[in-house]
């Protein structure tokens, strides 16, 4: 379900956007559960143990150019410039795409055995780690690393969360991170996030596009108008239940 949940938003969001207003080029961007992400010509994706990458140049005949072995678990993809961040049960991977049909490995890190969704910006990565049912272990908490040089990535930031899930960027200042409520968190300093504010709602994942929140969960999509220059100020929108 989630992961129809994230293919039928991704294909809303390429409707809603073109090459010159989406975010670094990537033309629909999922949400941090996605296990896809298109950039430019070619449409990334993950299975348990690969990246899969197709060239989109013929759009009526897409081709299989590669795939490339990562590892065991894997959980999530996510795009940000000319690197992809993927997310495992054991760790994060980044590959860098600039040529696009031979993503190279350019490091990653290992954790404790648990559910992986990552996001990145220019500067740092934003990991989740959660502790369901088929996830193992007992860790729930945020992690932040610097990723300035994507060739070593430190860890400088951890906290303890409930359960948490995906996340989203808003601006470049708030980070939305899904646990037991939808907790928004100001990242101006991204050693030390700040909890400022939470939507009631439980959801397993967010898509923000532009002042637009998605919150995902098992018992609908729900819409929400966010504000700027008032995090607090947020608006229900719509609610689409399941």
């Amino acid at each position: 379900m989630k992961k129809i949940i994230s293919l039928l938003l991704l294909v809303f969001s390429i409707g809603c956007s073109d090459s010159d207003s989406a975010q670094n080029s990537d033309i629909g961007q999922g949400g941090s559960l996605a296990v896809f992400a298109i950039k430019g010509n070619y449409l990334y994706g993950v299975d348990q143990m690969k990246l899969n990458v197709f060239s989109l140049i013929d759009s009526e005949k897409p081709v299989k150019v590669n795939e490339i072995s990562i590892g065991f678990d894997i959980e999530t993809l996510f795009s940000y410039g000319d690197n992809l961040f993927i997310g495992s049960r054991n760790g994060m991977f980044i590959y860098s795409i600039s040529n696009p049909e031979n993503p190279t490995k350019l490091s990653s890190v290992q954790h404790f055995t648990a559910c992986d969704p990552v996001i990145a910006n220019s500067t740092h990565s934003y990991v989740t780690l959660n502790s369901n049912t088929t996830c193992g272990n007992n860790t729930n908490v945020l992690q932040v690393y610097d990723t300035k040089d994507l060739s070593n990535p430190k860890l400088i930031h951890s906290r303890t969360l409930t359960q948490p899930k995906g996340i989203g960027f808003y601006t470049s200042d708030y980070l939305l991170v899904c646990d037991d409520v939808i907790k928004i968190f100001n990242i101006q300093n991204p050693a030390e996030p700040i909890l400022v504010h939470a939507i009631d709602k439980n959801c397993f994942d967010v898509i923000v596009r532009d002042n637009t929140l998605f919150a995902i969960g098992n018992g609908g999509v729900y819409r929400y108008e966010l504000n700027p220059s008032n995090i607090k100020d947020i608006k229900v929108i719509s609610e689409v239940k399941f």
